[in-house]
């Protein structure tokens, strides 16, 4: 008690971390669009920063920097969507023809082992998987009905980030001020865990969005080269994909490989189009993995894997995607504030020892 809670300092930092999350708990799913917009503000905040310094007055650097937003935004909203969306579609009712070609990919393969492989095994598999796809098809539309109330959610956040965003972003100073007067004078603590926590979560969410952004480009470019079909949707997926440290890169890699060998099968062997989209699209998420990480996450990265896994799975079970996408700010947060922590005890233990 004495080396961790003989100090006010860490009492109130206590007091406003307990506060922050049972405010989280309790509404997190309605908030949302508040931490996104948060989120998003502090993402832009760099940028308006960033023009003033090249003597641009403020006023039109939040124009500047809000306007390319909300067309980014908008445009994202508009026409990527839409596009996914029919890609999305047409891969469901192209489903049963893909899986026969996989089917007949796997018959031929199986021909040339026949002595090992029953001829009836083979029939009652692609039996299975074939009204197996098609209860598929049924789920998809029973799925795009249930979507609605979805979709609804998607129209309140279509409204609601836009503005929350363009009031966060013109008011930051009063916003700032404001939530002051709430904080002592003296804010040692607090202070040290906000200067850490405003700059990590700044550098990781900007690092993840151009990572994003990266990965989305070269991998679409790769599907475009090769002439892989829903390349657009697939490109999304796999760039989404990098939210997810370690696991999402496999589950990302597994519609690719399958949408590839049900187009071309593998015909060509190690040499063909199959093998040669595969090697180039892994090459991309090498070199996201070995250089556009560790150039974009220097400082945000020194957490353990261990315990960025942790945070992934405890912060995605309490808020699904978004916790996944926050868990590494979080996870820093966490290590933020034990950092800050011991250090008092240490030059509390000093003070004792003087007095």
């Amino acid at each position: 008690m004495d080396r961790y809670l003989s100090d006010p300092d860490v009492i109130l930092l206590l007091v406003w971390i307990i506060a922050a999350l049972a405010v989280i708990l309790v509404l997190g799913h309605i908030l949302m669009p508040v931490f996104l917009s948060v989120a998003i503000a502090l993402l832009l905040q760099f940028w308006v920063n960033l023009l003033q310094k090249h003597k641009i007055s403020r006023t039109a650097s939040f124009w500047i920097v809000y306007t390319i937003f909300a067309t980014v935004f908008f445009g994202a909203i508009f026409f990527l969507l839409p596009l996914l969306w029919r890609q999305c579609v047409s891969l469901v009712t192209e489903m049963p023809v893909l899986l026969q070609n996989g089917k007949n990919a796997l018959t031929d393969f199986i021909h040339s082992k026949q002595d090992y492989i029953s001829q009836q095994y083979i029939d009652s598999i692609g039996a299975s998987i074939l009204a197996q796809s098609q209860d598929l098809g049924k789920r998809a539309v029973t799925l795009s009905l249930a979507t609605i109330p979805g979709l609804i959610t998607i129209a309140v956040y279509l409204v609601l980030v836009p503005l929350l965003v363009f009031f966060f972003l013109r008011d930051n100073l009063e916003i700032v001020t404001w939530i002051k007067r709430f904080v002592p004078q003296n804010r040692g603590m607090i202070g040290k865990v906000w200067v850490e926590m405003n700059q990590q979560m700044g550098n990781y969410i900007r690092g993840k969005i151009y990572e994003i952004l990266i990965v989305f480009v070269f991998t679409y470019m790769v599907f475009l080269f090769f002439g892989l079909k829903y390349q657009m949707l697939l490109a999304s997926v796999v760039a989404l994909s990098v939210i997810i440290p370690y696991v999402g890169v496999v589950l990302a890699t597994i519609p690719v490989a399958l949408v590839g060998y049900f187009q071309w099968g593998f015909t060509g062997g190690v040499t063909g189009e199959f093998a040669l989209m595969l090697y180039s699209y892994l090459f991309v998420q090498f070199v996201d993995g070995n250089i556009i990480v560790p150039l974009l996450f220097s400082e945000t990265m020194n957490l353990h894997p261990i315990a960025i896994i942790v945070a992934i799975l405890f912060f995605g079970s309490l808020w699904g995607f978004w916790g996944v996408f926050f868990a590494i700010p979080l996870a820093t947060l966490v290590k933020a504030v034990i950092n800050a922590w011991p250090k008092q005890k240490e030059e509390h233990h000093h003070h004792h020892q003087v007095a």
